[in-house]
């Protein structure tokens, strides 16, 4: 998915409690499906990061290239006005974007 386009606010707002738990019909199984799918999120773009800031590595201690290297602060800085993996998650939870189960007792 791409989290550049999400629709998901920057901040945290207030949410209604009863939304939120009409699909899982308790607001304790909605924290945990948010939580796991906001973990998931954060991986995911921590991967992106790490993948994209790995093209400026140098293995080599240059003092002058780390303060020139303007482009890999420039994507660091757009990574963190990024909302919240957890504010995605939310987001993606309202809009009904997210699949989960519950797995039934029988099946242990």
């Amino acid at each position: 998915m791409d989290y550049k386009k999400t629709q998901a606010p920057v901040t945290t707002i207030t949410r209604d409690l009863d939304k939120m738990q009409e699909q899982t019909g308790n607001i304790y199984e909605t924290v945990i499906v948010c939580s796991k799918r906001a973990n998931q999120i954060s991986v995911e773009l921590k991967h992106e990061l790490n993948e994209k800031l790995e093209e400026f590595a140098y293995y080599t201690d240059n003092l002058e290239e780390i303060f020139e290297n303007r482009e890999q602060i420039e994507i660091s800085k757009f990574y963190e006005r990024l909302p919240k993996p957890v504010l995605i998650a939310m987001q993606e939870y309202m809009d009904k974007k997210i699949y989960f189960r519950k797995p039934d007792k029988e099946e242990r």
